[in-house]
């Protein structure tokens, strides 16, 4: 296992230098200047915004700045906000935690949702709660997340007043108050992101459950005698979770978009709304980095679950 992690993380290393690369070529190609503002204020003489673009290599040519760029960052200086005036890695800390928890809580909801949905559903096919379930599933993961957004937002806290909808990191609370007032902020991002996820996911174990169920090493467990519930639980079930695992590790992508879109909705502070508002005012450092780490942590739960298929599957072996 510890050789298999390790050859593992060294094959990420060029993954990472490609992704780099790519980012850092396509901001530095795309159109408009981080110094516009400057250019536009008559405050600012125009030999001190060509004397900062000099002093931050923004004329020196692509693969120049990309090579000083990747220099500082491996030295942990991954620059500083032209916005804010403030170190990128300072703000990924202060944001990044946020964006972890609501995803972190919506990947759980998601999976309480969808696992003992699906498999009921799979162990009855075709019955009345597997046609309700489908359905249901079929409507949630058809609206999206700002649609389903907006609709929490006007029937928990407009109509009903029972949920805040605006996120506010300084809660005027300390103690049980303090948790109690961000678990009620919380509710309406979390079940946003989670119920669209889990609607997608009960799909795909239900179909996993159906292919693993008729397999013939099942039958012949249920001929040995034993119980229906031992033959779901360590038969049927921990087989049919690998093409789900798999899933789950492909869809992270679009669950960080679906995250960032759910953080302007619900104003989060996370790191959503950071690449939001960097890539609003064309902060490029700020781009760079956020979007980076995004790659860095799909990266990262990929090699979960590759690690996962081990646990679940003996007969995989990571020799």
């Amino acid at each position: 296992m510890g050789t298999y992690v390790l050859r593992r993380v060294l094959l990420m290393i060029p993954s990472l230098l490609g992704i780099s690369v790519v980012l850092f070529t396509v901001l530095a190609l795309a159109p408009g200047d981080p110094f516009e503002e400057l250019a536009t204020n008559p405050n600012v003489p125009p030999e001190v915004r060509l004397a900062l673009r000099a002093q931050l290599g923004l004329d020196d040519p692509v693969w120049q700045r990309y090579v000083h760029w990747l220099t500082a960052m491996l030295q942990g200086n991954w620059g500083f906000s032209f916005v804010s005036r403030i170190d990128v890695d300072t703000l990924i800390w202060q944001r990044l935690p946020v964006t972890i928890a609501v995803i972190g809580a919506s990947q759980i909801l998601a999976l309480l949702v969808a696992l003992p949905v699906g498999i009921l559903a799979a162990v009855k096919p075709y019955s009345w709660f597997d046609r309700i379930a489908s359905t249901l599933a079929f409507i949630g993961f058809s609206l999206p997340t700002f649609f389903t957004g907006v609709l929490f937002i006007l029937l928990f806290s407009i109509e009903l007043g029972w949920l805040p909808f605006v996120f506010r990191a300084d809660v005027p609370a300390t103690g049980w108050a303090w948790w109690w007032e961000h678990v009620k902020q919380s509710i309406m991002p979390v079940a946003v992101l989670g119920l669209f996820q889990g609607a997608s996911w009960m799909r795909y174990v239900r179909s996993s459950v159906l292919d693993v169920v008729r397999l013939d090493y099942v039958t012949t467990a249920r001929s040995k005698g034993l119980a229906e519930s031992v033959v779901i639980t360590k038969h049927v079930v921990r087989n049919a979770m690998i093409p789900v695992v798999t899933l789950i590790a492909l869809q992270l992508p679009a669950l960080f978009g679906g995250a960032i879109v759910t953080e302007q909705i619900f104003r989060i502070p996370g790191i959503g709304s950071l690449l939001i508002d960097a890539i609003l005012r064309n902060d490029t450092p700020v781009i760079m980095a956020v979007t980076f780490v995004l790659s860095c942590l799909v990266i990262l739960f990929n090699l979960l679950a590759d690690i996962l298929y081990g646990w679940l599957d003996p007969r995989i072996s990571y020799s």
